[in-house]
């Protein structure tokens, strides 16, 4: 196995400690000019996109590897805030698998499966990692979480959908200065696929 380097999103990566982890994966969508959402955390630019399945990021395929799921307060919240019809069924939370929520602030859990937790990346990386057990972790968002875990030497791949859209300002795709290295890419509908692996900080 070459360490750094994961292929199949299902494959896992090496760390310095010599073991192997779960690949961290940031899979997201993000305006043309690298806006994950407006400035009050709106996605209509997103919701009002055409999509079809068995593209290079169908959620669907990607979501059948994941193990657990890692958020920011926001992300969590918007979630909270915007329950989606087909998961009507699971009282407004919509993943069934272990979410980790990183937050400052005293949140309740949504469902049994969520916890609510703060500190680095560093401090939880063992939790996350043992909860994910062969799938892959989700680093579901925001931009300033991803970048956390990308500072740490956490965050294996970048996987984002790019929408024809621009607004301008907002919540920017990730909080930093990386080097990423292109894998693949693709298209659906109007959305550019790029799948990236990251190299690294930037000086």
């Amino acid at each position: 196995m070459i360490c750094g380097k994961s292929g199949m999103l299902r494959a896992p990566s090496c760390r310095d400690t010599g073991g192997v982890t779960p690949a961290y994966l940031y899979y997201t969508a993000t305006t043309l000019d690298g806006f994950l959402a407006d400035e009050h955390d709106g996605l209509d630019w997103l919701l009002s996109q055409p999509l079809t399945q068995g593209s290079l990021l169908d959620y669907d395929s990607f979501y059948a590897r994941v193990g657990a799921l890692v958020m920011g307060r926001s992300t969590y919240q918007w979630i909270l805030d915007h329950p989606a019809e087909q998961f009507a069924d699971t009282a407004g939370w919509p993943y069934d698998r272990p979410t980790f929520v990183f937050s400052h602030r005293d949140l309740q859990p949504a469902a049994e499966m969520v916890s609510i937790i703060s500190g680095s990346p560093q401090e939880h990386h063992e939790q996350i990692t043992a909860a994910a057990g062969d799938g892959a972790v989700w680093i579901v968002g925001g931009g300033a979480l991803a970048a956390e875990f990308a500072r740490a030497g956490l965050l294996d791949e970048v996987l984002v959908s790019i929408a024809p859209v621009t607004l301008g300002s907002g919540k920017p795709l990730l909080g930093g200065a990386f080097d990423l290295e292109l894998l693949e890419h693709g298209r659906n509908q109007a959305f550019l696929e790029a799948r990236y692996r990251v190299a690294g900080e930037r000086p």
